[in-house]
């Protein structure tokens, strides 16, 4: 780690769809093309937008930032498929909720997904599937955020949950698991049980979260973490021997062993929750705000 790393902001990049419910201008995106649109919301630009699904995560990340002014900053960096034209709802909206998010691109339906690198994203929301696909491919974490369900328990915390598997770590067990099955899978952990797992898609995110982490007190961090795997026992041996190798902190670590996530992620309170699995995701959203990270 350089000198300077602990200094560094967490980057946040997310779409408008996933900031803001853009629901019906988008189905006329689709359906009339850019022009209709750009009518639509030029009409309407005085008209404040509903937040959408990752509205309440981007309030707590930014809050971080009153939190402890001497911790590493989190900066939002808003990516969008509007004109700048178009895009002026937004901002309005954005000032309005009081977000403070004053970087973005607008592309006039031009992919976006090439401004993630160039703004050194650590983390990439949003709601278009082929955008999140190209940002994994150029090696930033990204989800696909699906409509989801606000988790019943509320809390101050930034609370953010992690599949293990293809998420946090390498997919190289999950795939023993598939060719070969459940026994398959715990006799290939077992073996290698003092070896590090890789690290996976949202390493480098984990990583950054723990940087804020360590800014604050540990019993009274604004964050907090876990992991919500199908491993159990005695594949939790190897998830936790890696973290420990890596040097970063997990709060919770749920070892599940197959049963449905949704409702643990609901009695943790995740803010969001990241997996591979379409039948995870598909328990998580029910809960919670859930995003979908592709393989392959």
């Amino acid at each position: 780690m350089e000198a300077n790393d602990n200094d560094k902001a967490l980057v946040v990049a997310i779409s408008s769809r996933a900031l803001f419910d853009l629901g019906d201008s988008h189905e006329l995106f689709e359906r009339e093309g850019v022009d209709a649109f750009a009518r639509h919301q030029i009409a309407r630009e005085d008209q404040l937008l509903a937040p959408g699904i990752a509205f309440p995560l981007v309030q707590k990340l930014l809050h971080l930032n009153r939190a402890n002014p001497q911790a590493p900053r989190v900066e939002v960096i808003l990516l969008s498929r509007n004109s700048a034209d178009t895009g002026l709802r937004i901002f309005n909206s954005i000032e309005h909720y009081g977000l403070d998010i004053v970087r973005a691109a607008f592309t006039r339906g031009a992919p976006t997904s090439p401004y993630v690198h160039a703004f050194d994203a650590d983390l990439f929301l949003s709601a278009n599937p082929e955008s999140v696909a190209q940002a994994l491919r150029s090696g930033v974490a990204a989800a696909t955020i699906l409509p989801s369900k606000a988790p019943q328990r509320q809390s101050d915390q930034l609370r953010i949950a992690f599949d293990g598997d293809a998420v946090l770590f390498g997919d190289e067990s999950e795939q023993v698991s598939e060719q070969g099955g459940i026994d398959a899978f715990h006799r290939h952990e077992t073996e290698r049980a003092g070896e590090p797992l890789s690290g996976g898609p949202f390493r480098g995110f984990l990583d950054a979260l723990h940087r804020l982490q360590e800014a604050f007190p540990s019993e009274d961090a604004p964050i907090r973490t876990a992991l919500v795997t199908a491993r159990s026992a005695p594949a939790h041996k190897r998830v936790i021997l890696t973290l420990r190798k890596w040097g970063v902190r997990i709060d919770e670590a749920l070892f599940l062993g197959g049963r449905p996530k949704g409702p643990f992620l609901e009695a943790f309170g995740a803010d969001i929750f990241f997996d591979d699995s379409p039948a995870n995701v598909e328990s998580a959203r029910q809960h919670v705000a859930t995003g979908h990270v592709p393989r392959g």
